[in-house]
């Protein structure tokens, strides 16, 4: 009797984590993914401002399924039938499982207006229109620049609120680096009255004291009513004038999940039970990552640090379970945030973040904070390739 059988659902960073850890467990896996590649969401921030270009934040999934001895399929999921244990693929395909492990992400919250925004964490090529943009404006001459993050009230914790800082701080110091930052309004805005406040009363203090400093603008605490080609209109219809809009909308359920027989959240997400493994499936099916409905503390946030965590306990759980062993190990006991914020190629250069259930940090890394965050990219391009040993927690930031 052959290796039992899983297929996992994603070419993101919990997915991938997920393959490599399932075959170090001798399981025969196979990911299916709607991309060739695999897109490095932390590093990308760089691309609009041209320190990076598009292969320095990808990475070949059939090199990496190669390397790690996984199979690969690309092509676009359509529904999961978890009483046939099969996926339907959008080209006919239908794939067998005996295990099942969905890592597809979400979906983004719907904003009136969202063509007129480009989203540093939305689809890939949205990167290259941002630094499109920025160029324009540049040899234009000027212009006022936004940049903020939305939240989803059903289920707070999908925010990505660290790299909308990220890509504000980047580009004050790119403008000042090239001489041209008095050419340039930068405003910072969220729909919540304190916006990163899961990192820390204090780390959000201090992220705000730091906009203020790069003379960035703040609107905070304002509901976003639409988006329009020149601007924000919020509710109050009050009107941010810009000439480029930068968003990053909250999480939200997949669409492949309610066209399936999955028990989901309000919001649409997989409901899991603390060791990974979807309620109601006896331990056939597990969801990771911003495919899963989260528990555990209010602060509590999806980042891709925790979702390869998750990757690596279906992993280990179930091994246990094919072996006939009760342990099971829960994703709850290692949730924290972790962030190495980064603020550009300047004198500050970026924070170390870390929030758990005890203690709140940030740790200023003047200088050396960017260079850091440059070698964890190349780390982790590296070590998914097995060409440098896999280091214990210097995983995704």
């Amino acid at each position: 009797m052959g290796a039992p059988k899983v297929l996992v659902l994603g070419g993101g960073i919990g997915g991938v984590e997920a393959a490599f850890a399932l075959c170090h467990k001798c399981f025969d896996v196979e990911l299916i993914s709607d991309r060739d590649y695999l897109y490095i969401y932390p590093i990308s921030i760089w691309i609009p401002t041209h320190e990076y270009e598009w292969e320095d934040v990808t990475l070949p999934l059939e090199e990496i399924a190669k390397v790690n001895g996984f199979k690969l399929t690309i092509g676009k999921v359509e529904r999961i039938s978890t009483a046939e244990k099969r996926v339907y693929l959008e080209d006919g395909t239908v794939k067998d499982y005996d295990y099942l492990v969905i890592a597809l992400g979400g979906t983004k919250v719907k904003h009136k207006g969202s063509e007129n925004f480009l989203s540093i964490c939305g689809r890939p090529e949205e990167s290259l229109k941002l630094r499109e943009k920025i160029d324009q404006l540049i040899e234009r001459g000027g212009g006022i620049i936004a940049a903020g993050f939305g939240g989803n009230p059903k289920d707070p914790c999908g925010v990505r609120g660290g790299p909308a800082f990220e890509f504000v701080f980047n580009l004050d110091c790119y403008f000042k680096k090239k001489g041209i930052r008095d050419k340039f309004e930068l405003h910072f805005f969220a729909p919540m009255p304190k916006p990163g406040v899961r990192l820390g009363e204090k780390n959000a203090e201090r992220a705000y004291r730091m906009l203020d400093k790069l003379g960035i603008k703040r609107h905070f605490g304002k509901k976003i009513k639409e988006f329009k080609p020149d601007g924000v209109l919020f509710e109050d219809d009050s009107f941010l004038r810009t000439d480029l809009t930068m968003f990053i909308p909250a999480t939200d359920g997949h669409p492949v999940f309610k066209n399936s027989d999955l028990p989901l959240n309000e919001a649409g997400f997989v409901k899991i039970e603390p060791t990974c493994a979807v309620v109601g499936t006896n331990e056939t099916v597990w969801a990771i990552g911003d495919s899963a409905a989260f528990e555990g503390p209010q602060w509590k946030a999806k980042q891709g640090h925790i979702a390869e965590v998750m990757g690596r306990i279906v992993a280990r759980n179930l091994e246990n379970k094919v072996k006939g062993d009760p342990k099971r190990e829960e994703y709850i006991h290692h949730l924290h945030i972790l962030c190495l914020m980064d603020m550009g190629p300047c004198w500050m250069s970026g924070a170390l973040v870390y929030r758990d259930d005890k203690r709140s940090i940030m740790l200023p890394l003047p200088f050396v904070g960017h260079t850091l965050k440059k070698i964890w990219g190349w780390y982790y391009k590296a070590s998914k390739l097995k060409k440098v040993p896999r280091i214990p927690g210097f995983d995704a930031p």
